[in-house]
């Protein structure tokens, strides 16, 4: 609290800063999390292979822990493990016989994750496939593993659009998706960008708006990952 107090009134008649938001995630989590030395290893695990910190904060994992419970999710596609963080919370909210597959790219966070799972007892409900996610996705469908009720996109954003398309090939009517990373710190009103990853996120935010099967919106979040934001999009048809 006092760490909150001080951020805010250092803040209150100006800009609103990073410190305020870390100060703020901060205070939620010691509120609304429990403290959990499983995955305080996996973070440090991640830290220790010197893995990038671009995992989600705990507030945010643990939002897509509710959603997974709230939707009542027995199966669920993500792409993008990294060290396996995210990948933790949505397994711990799967049923009995639930199961998620995750998709990685590179070997060395592959392991890392793998053995992450192992530390946190979830390793039975996790199925991670290593290889390009544009590789694999196909043979996830040929293996006929669909519909997923759950899909979180989380890999490089230059190929967003093409993770969608395969998630809409392996969703059913009530299936969510959820892509995160929507927002760059603003630098996706930026049409002209050379950046492929922001228009991977464009061309992605488009095809949600034109596609008449699904609904969806995006929110802006303001948290210690800085100024970004994630996109929910329902498949209606």
């Amino acid at each position: 609290m006092a760490i909150l107090s001080a951020a805010f009134d250092s803040k209150v008649r100006g800009t609103m800063t990073k410190d305020v938001w870390e100060a703020v995630d901060k205070y939620f989590d010691e509120m609304l999390i429990p403290h959990d030395p499983t995955l305080d290893d996996a973070l440090a695990a991640c830290a220790a292979a010197n893995l990038p910190a671009i995992q989600v904060s705990s507030v945010q994992g643990k939002l897509l822990h509710l959603l997974a419970r709230i939707m009542g999710a027995r199966n669920i596609l993500e792409i993008g493990t990294l060290g396996g963080y995210s990948t933790i919370w949505m397994a711990r909210a799967l049923p009995e016989g639930g199961r998620i597959i995750t998709l990685e790219a590179d070997p060395k966070h592959a392991d890392v994750a793998r053995k992450n799972f192992a530390r946190a007892g979830v390793e039975n409900k996790i199925e991670l496939r290593l290889g390009k996610a544009l590789e694999t996705l196909p043979k996830v469908v040929a293996d006929g593993r669909g519909p997923f009720d759950m899909f979180f996109i989380d890999a490089n954003k230059s190929n967003m659009p093409e993770y969608f398309e395969w998630s809409l090939k392996l969703a059913r009517t009530g299936s969510v998706i959820i892509a995160d990373n929507v927002v760059r710190e603003g630098a996706v009103l930026d049409g002209k960008s050379n950046d492929a990853d922001i228009q991977g996120i464009r061309r992605f935010l488009e095809m949600v708006g034109k596609e008449k099967r699904v609904s969806g919106t995006a929110l802006q979040t303001v948290s210690s990952k800085n100024y970004d934001g994630f996109a929910l999009v329902l498949v209606t048809s």
